[in-house]
């Protein structure tokens, strides 16, 4: 491993040094530029309700949803990284001690990998899990040549019969969902299900030299330009609010108040509706109240395998679930007793 890095001459260090510190700089950025872009848009890009939203929102909880949305992006970066790199060092180890990409993965520990696998096995769509196996068996491949330089029949047994061995049983465990995509014309699922245990055994060697930082490179530099912007269109969708009614009373009778929580205090019931205006309820006034699930949408494929449907997580599966069999009137915009 130590040779990859002289032959190509290694970063030189203020160079890296200067490219960490910069790292370190945007990544504790970033998930404040999201909070606060989140409460922008919660506010309909009016200042004053954002200064009140600040006011009243906990930053725990703002970044519990922040973790659960966005807790999938973290294995992808981390394997993403590891497996072009290592693809990297095997193809052209004269110049990959001058890649950042390179030098990440070479330093990256074998237990970071594992736990991001783990991660990504629990919480990414049964449909991604194919991609998941595919980039495994490319860092197990890459790992093999650049630290166990063994015999020519076990680095090819790691290096093509894994790879085929693994893409093999997945397709397997997929071709029913692979039949039910195609009949129901969902091209794109089932290339999802389909290609990725196929270019498995393709990943696990080198490339040609020079192909190597065309096949590397861009496609990392690609992904570090779409993924900002993916991951904030995401979580700009995320609630961050309760969503709650109020019964009130009023003069014509009782009326429903539905929207976000903000806050309660002493005086009054602070609550944003979905058009974006604050209302304050006085306390004297509210009725009532109750907490409104989230709306379960439906879901957009309606492909599964063997049982299992391609939008769910195995973290889904496990983690018990609160589904009300009845929707309270209040949420409906209704009073609980009309009379």
């Amino acid at each position: 491993m130590t040779d990859i890095l002289v032959k190509g001459g290694p970063i030189p260090p203020r160079r890296r040094r200067a490219q960490l510190n910069w790292l370190l700089t945007v990544l504790p950025a970033f998930p404040l530029v999201l909070l606060v872009l989140r409460l922008w848009y919660l506010s309909r890009q009016d200042l004053p309700t954002m200064l009140l939203l600040v006011q009243y929102i906990s930053p725990l909880g703002m970044i519990s949803a922040l973790f659960i949305t966005l807790i999938w992006t973290v294995p992808a970066v981390i394997l993403v990284l590891r497996a072009l790199g290592g693809i990297l060092l095997v193809s052209d180890p004269d110049e990959a001690g001058r890649s950042l990409l390179a030098v990440t993965a070479l330093r990256m520990p074998d237990w970071v990998v594992l736990l991001a696998t783990m991660l990504a096995a629990f919480t990414w769509q049964l449909r991604l899990l194919p991609t998941l196996g595919m980039l495994v068996v490319s860092i197990l491949g890459s790992t093999a040549v650049l630290r166990f330089r063994t015999e020519r029949w076990l680095m090819r047994w790691i290096t093509l019969g894994v790879p085929l061995l693994v893409g093999a049983l997945v397709l397997i465990f997929v071709w029913p969902g692979v039949v039910s995509a195609l009949r129901h014309g969902e091209i794109s699922t089932a290339l999802l299900l389909a290609v990725p245990p196929l270019l498995g055994p393709l990943l696990t060697g080198p490339v040609p030299r020079w192909s190597a930082r065309l096949v590397t490179h861009w496609p990392a530099v690609a992904a570090a330009l779409v993924a900002p912007l993916a991951v904030g269109v995401i979580f700009l969708r995320a609630p961050v609010l309760p969503n709650s009614a109020v019964e009130i009373s009023s003069s014509p009778g009782v009326q429903v108040v539905r929207g976000q929580l903000i806050s309660v205090d002493d005086t009054s019931t602070t609550m944003l509706q979905s058009d974006g205006e604050v209302v304050f309820i006085p306390n004297g006034q509210v009725r009532s109240k109750t907490l409104c699930p989230e709306p379960v949408r439906p879901p957009d494929s309606a492909v599964d395998v063997r049982g299992w449907q391609i939008e769910e997580s195995a973290l889904s599966w496990i983690a018990p679930t609160h589904r009300d069999s009845e929707v309270d009137p209040r949420c409906l915009g209704r009073p609980l007793n009309p009379s």
